[in-house]
């Protein structure tokens, strides 16, 4: 039993569609956020008196880090057809990319070494991220932050800021001669 309603119709019916992220965007800025990161860190070495290169070298080496976990991460996603919040695809791309950087860094030990540490960690931060987003969605969602009564600073209504200023105008004559 088809509906002759146009408000009930398909065409007229539109959801909003939210567009995921683009691969570019999924690679770019955990890549440039663990450089800055990285950087960071290597400005607040104690060896950065002996090796004045080093923050240039903690952000390269955390940015390939974070591209190549990414990046696995992603092709492993394409691969499977899986979501976005499968923590398979963050076990699997954590394997992946620490034994490829591993074999690069320590041979074969190391490969294992490597893929274990950043199927662990990258599983882990990627299941506190998926965690930690109801709660970032609804702090961004706030029309606006109320201040506990306690607080030294409060915003003040149109009423209370008049009665405020009448209050120091009493209080500090001299002021108000010298504003004038």
């Amino acid at each position: 039993m088809k509906s002759e309603d146009p408000k009930l119709s398909e065409e007229a019916i539109q959801l909003p569609m939210e567009q995921p992220p683009s691969l570019s965007e999924r690679l770019l800025i955990p890549t440039l956020l663990a450089g800055v990161a990285g950087g960071g860190v290597g400005l607040l070495s104690k060896r950065r008196k002996a090796h004045p290169n080093i923050p240039a070298t903690y952000a390269t080496n955390s940015a390939i880090v974070a591209a190549s976990y990414c990046g696995v991460r992603e092709l492993v996603k394409v691969t499977r057809k899986s979501q976005d919040d499968d923590l398979m695809n963050s076990a699997i791309g954590g394997l992946f990319s620490g034994a490829l950087l591993g074999r690069l860094q320590g041979g074969p030990r190391g490969a294992f070494r490597y893929s274990i540490a950043f199927a662990t960690f990258g599983t882990a931060f990627d299941y506190a991220c998926l965690r930690s987003k109801p709660f970032l969605e609804r702090v961004r969602n706030m029309d606006s932050i109320t201040l506990p009564v306690w607080f030294p600073i409060q915003i003040l209504d149109e009423e209370a800021l008049a009665k405020k200023k009448a209050e120091e105008q009493k209080l500090f004559p001299r002021l108000n001669k010298e504003e004038s």
